[in-house]
């Protein structure tokens, strides 16, 4: 790490390294990654305008998973326009103003989707657990309130770690990454930032750890309520929509506890890009598939809609 003193980086902004340590790959990375985002930016809105274009998908579930459409297409393209430029070579580098801005953005979306994946998970909670007063427990007003506290708990929780973050001054100007992470920003610190660490670790906790508890809580009665079920058809539509919901939880957490609830002095640089990569593009890329290869409401509308294009023309 290049100790040219403090504030240089705040003075002159960084270098993304990004892929470069693999020369020979930036081809094959930019190829892939901008099919992947074509595909993000396709199924995403897709998923957004079907729940806003078919009345049957004018429900609680299809409402907060086109806020995650939504979410996704926002992450995915607060650092991958940037990357595609960085693997063309074309520049490399980014201002410190700019690298604030992106970590407060990514820090945010990402806090809100935590909190928004709770708000599923409640939805799948009365949807299965009572299934009689489902409309009254997931009344609009409570849907509404869900979708703005995760908002407002996503960009008050990035305030707080972006606020502590640059409040260090930043020693050296490369960042080895393809965009503003946090771990790797800390890396650059000129002084001890144990204490900086600490606070950091229990707002990430905060935003981490307890709506995962929270989601699986909510499934103990959900799995009770499941295998208690009769009805096959009823069986199969729980089963179906819960483990769609699931396998996005296990993506997004899997990726975003093994980056940020470790410390500091062991995080691996050259692995958290990869990682990087999987909740950034891969995870937003299988979202809509994920949801619309298990469900018939879905396919159902965008058939609609197809043959509505169809007849028209």
């Amino acid at each position: 790490m290049s100790m040219d003193g403090p504030n240089t980086s705040s003075e002159e902004g960084f270098i993304l390294v990004g892929f470069s340590d693999w020369p020979h790959l930036e081809l094959v990375f930019f190829v892939f990654i901008s099919i992947f985002y074509s595909l993000i930016l396709f199924g995403n809105t897709l998923i957004i305008i079907l729940s806003r274009l078919d009345r049957r998908l004018h429900t609680p579930m299809y409402f907060f998973l086109a806020h995650l459409s939504f979410l996704d297409l926002c992450l995915t393209t607060s650092t991958v326009p940037q990357l595609l430029v960085n693997l063309s070579r074309l520049d490399r580098t980014i201002s410190f103003g700019r690298c604030v801005a992106q970590l407060f953005i990514v820090l945010s979306l990402g806090g809100v989707e935590c909190v928004l994946l709770v708000a599923m998970a409640v939805d799948r909670y009365a949807a299965v657990c009572r299934p009689l007063h489902y409309t009254t427990v997931m009344h609009p007003f409570l849907c509404r309130a869900l979708v703005a506290f995760s908002w407002v708990g996503g960009f008050l929780n990035s305030l707080i770690q972006t606020g502590l973050v640059i409040a260090r001054p930043l020693c050296g100007h490369q960042l080895n990454h393809f965009f503003c992470e946090m771990p790797v920003l800390l890396k650059l610190a000129c002084e001890d930032t144990g204490g900086t660490e600490a606070n950091l670790f229990v707002a990430r906790a905060i935003m981490l750890v307890c709506p995962a508890v929270l989601i699986l809580g909510s499934y103990a009665p959900i799995v009770r309520a499941v295998l208690n079920m009769k009805s096959s058809a009823g069986l199969k539509k729980a089963i179906g929509t819960c483990a769609s919901h699931l396998t996005v939880v296990s993506l997004f957490y899997g990726s975003a506890i093994s980056t940020y609830l470790q410390p500091v002095h062991r995080y691996s640089e050259r692995e958290g890009k990869f990682l990087a990569l999987f909740y950034t593009i891969i995870t937003p890329m299988f979202n809509p598939l994920i949801y619309t290869l298990r469900n018939k409401d879905v396919k159902g509308a965008l058939w609609k809609v197809l043959e509505r294009s169809t007849d028209s023309v």
